[in-house]
């Protein structure tokens, strides 16, 4: 069988920029406990999963991707931990912190 490129269908494409990746010292701790890699909520997070949030934040996420505005996601770690990914309104940094560090 020959192999096929991945369609848009079976990898979603990243939404916006993310611009600098930073993680708070909560964060990073958090995600070492739980052994998971950042990469997966950023992942989540700009392809437009925007995790454990209400109907009411999801369509103010995908208005803020349209009008450039701060977009925030919230995903629960194998922990139990909850973190949160916030990328500025300017792209200029995306953040994983603590809902306690904010």
């Amino acid at each position: 069988m020959a192999e096929t490129e991945p369609t848009s269908e079976t990898a979603p494409q990243p939404r916006f920029a993310l611009g600098q990746i930073v993680g708070t010292p909560g964060a990073i701790e958090a995600m070492e406990q739980a052994g998971q890699d950042p990469t997966e909520l950023l992942t989540r997070h700009v392809t437009g999963d925007w995790g454990e949030l209400d109907e009411e934040d999801r369509a103010q996420n995908d208005y803020s991707v349209k009008n450039d505005l701060r977009i925030l996601s919230a995903y629960t770690l194998d922990n139990g931990i909850r973190v949160w990914v916030i990328t500025e309104w300017d792209r200029s940094v995306t953040t994983i912190l603590l809902p306690s560090e904010y």
